[in-house]
């Protein structure tokens, strides 16, 4: 990234723009963890309305902040927000139904566990992941005994507006990246302690070098992407070892 870009400060100029278009409610939408080789994809959405004053100091792109930064904002943002929430696809269903179908059930998530409908969202990227073709329903694709939203039901459609770097120019989507990283990040932790060895409270599941020699040497837990080409994993683990681990 040139410097240029890595300064720019995100803000509410978009937002305003489409309020002033008669969108009330628009939301700021992002993800994490597409590129993991472990754990979920996590989806983040926060709802600013006309009422909300600019986004607390230092709102920017996740990636381009330090954790300790990141978890400062969390209440900041929370407190900015008219609403929010973060949504995850699991490792399985990344395997069972490709990224793009994760993406989309997170997304769903996040939405149906708001307490109102944005009339529109903003999505960082130039692909609309989000909206289903065909609006072909999601329920079908879930993990068994899973959900869109515990006790709710799926996202209704929402119009979608794509924009490349939308997590550098809009504040609600770089409010959304925060919290879904932060989130994701202490899914990781999480799981490090219940998987010890592949470091993934140090790199949260990416590519890193002691990664690779965990799966090298150990091969690929339940929470890996199995469908992936993982690096140092040569063959298909065997399903009843990947379980118990």
């Amino acid at each position: 990234m040139t410097g240029g870009t890595t300064s720019h400060r995100p803000s509410l100029r978009l937002e305003r723009e489409l309020q002033r278009a008669g969108h009330a409610l628009v939301a700021g939408m992002d993800e994490v963890g597409r590129g993991a080789l472990a754990g979920p994809v996590s989806v983040g959405v926060v709802v600013i309305d006309q009422e909300c004053r600019s986004a607390p100091v230092g709102v920017k792109d996740s990636k381009l902040l330090s954790h300790q930064v990141r978890e400062s904002l969390v209440p900041k943002i929370r407190g900015w927000a008219t609403a929010y929430a973060v949504g995850h696809a699991s490792s399985g269903e990344i395997d069972r139904h490709g990224i793009m179908v994760a993406l989309r059930l997170a997304g769903t998530r996040a939405l149906a566990a708001l307490s109102m409908t944005p009339d529109l969202i903003i999505l960082d990227g130039n692909y609309d992941w989000l909206t289903e073709p065909g609006r072909v329903g999601l329920l079908g694709l879930l993990e068994e005994g899973a959900s869109l939203a515990p006790g709710g039901p799926a996202a209704p459609c929402i119009s979608v507006r794509t924009m490349v770097k939308a997590d550098m120019f809009c504040s609600s989507v770089a409010a959304a990246s925060v919290l879904a990283k932060v989130e994701r990040d202490a899914m990781m932790v999480a799981l490090a302690a219940e998987v010890p060895g592949y470091a993934w409270e140090l790199n949260k599941g990416y590519s890193a070098p002691e990664h690779f020699a965990a799966l090298a040497s150990h091969g690929a837990t339940v929470h890996h992407r199995r469908s992936w080409r993982l690096p140092g994993v040569r063959d298909e683990p065997d399903h009843a070892a990947m379980t118990a681990r």
